[in-house]
């Protein structure tokens, strides 16, 4: 007579940790497509971004369930639990990696080279059409003082040519970093000032942030500051200072082409 063996049963935790695990990745790269397309407000993205990270950790928890599960039964799943286990680390890989990031940086979403007297933004109508009326608020230098400890080479630039050929210069690196160039005014008015709104995206989700450029004439130079400031968000997790660094490094690139 033939013994019947029955196998024991799978884990339900094991099983619902690997659908939420899909789920959670499902709903983060949707969120990350949709916001780079532009499909949905940057609000709502956020919003289904962060369901997906909830959806993950979620799973994370299933797993652990399952996990004691299997120990004191024997039921079958240890494969599913390792695979929720690499499926739901893969969306909260950034997002910690942001937190991290964020303890050791101010809480800062607006870097200047000017602390004192930042540049300003174009309100122009052109230019709030392009920043959706936004007007990125200003900072008075109590505030922006913390981002000389975190960010020391937020410097002004200044540069051995003359303002037209400095704001030349400007919207070349502008080009070359594939910013969106919003507004530019060449030098005029008595303080011969010249200046370029542009727009950039941030990696990740793809939202738009706000520069702006100022030059002002010096005694046979000419001095560059800019202004980066995110539109979302309390803080930038060392975004607008990296941009900052981008345009130094690629506007001195370009000066040595030249030379």
């Amino acid at each position: 007579m033939r013994r019947l063996i029955l196998e024991e049963p799978t884990s339900k935790a094991a099983i619902w940790g690997r659908r939420l695990a899909l789920l959670s990745i499902l709903a983060t790269l949707g969120a990350v497509v949709a916001a780079r397309l532009g499909k949905l407000d940057p609000t709502i993205s956020l919003s289904i971004f962060a369901a997906g990270l909830f959806l993950a950790v979620t799973a994370l928890l299933a797993a652990g369930a399952a996990a004691v599960v299997i120990w004191r039964t024997g039921r079958r799943g240890v494969g599913l639990i390792v695979a929720t286990t690499l499926l739901a680390t893969l969306p909260l890989a950034y997002p910690a990696w942001l937190t991290i990031k964020a303890f050791r940086l101010p809480v800062l979403n607006d870097i200047s080279t000017d602390i004192a007297d930042p540049p300003e933004f174009s309100r122009s109508a052109k230019a709030l059409t392009a920043r959706a009326g936004r007007i990125p608020p200003s900072l008075d230098a109590t505030r922006r003082a913390p981002q000389r400890v975190a960010y020391p080479d937020a410097q002004p630039i200044v540069v051995d040519l003359d303002v037209d050929e400095a704001h030349a210069l400007a919207l070349k690196v502008v080009g070359a970093l594939n910013w969106r160039l919003v507004e530019e005014r060449p030098p005029g008015q008595r303080a011969g000032l010249s200046h370029i709104d542009a727009m950039d995206r941030t990696r990740v989700m793809g939202f738009a942030d706000d520069i702006t450029i100022r030059i002002r004439p010096l005694a046979g130079q000419s001095r560059i500051d800019i202004r980066s400031a995110s539109r979302l968000g309390r803080h930038d997790f060392g975004a607008n200072a990296k941009r900052i660094a981008a345009f130094a490094e690629e506007l001195q690139t370009q000066l040595d082409e030249s030379r």
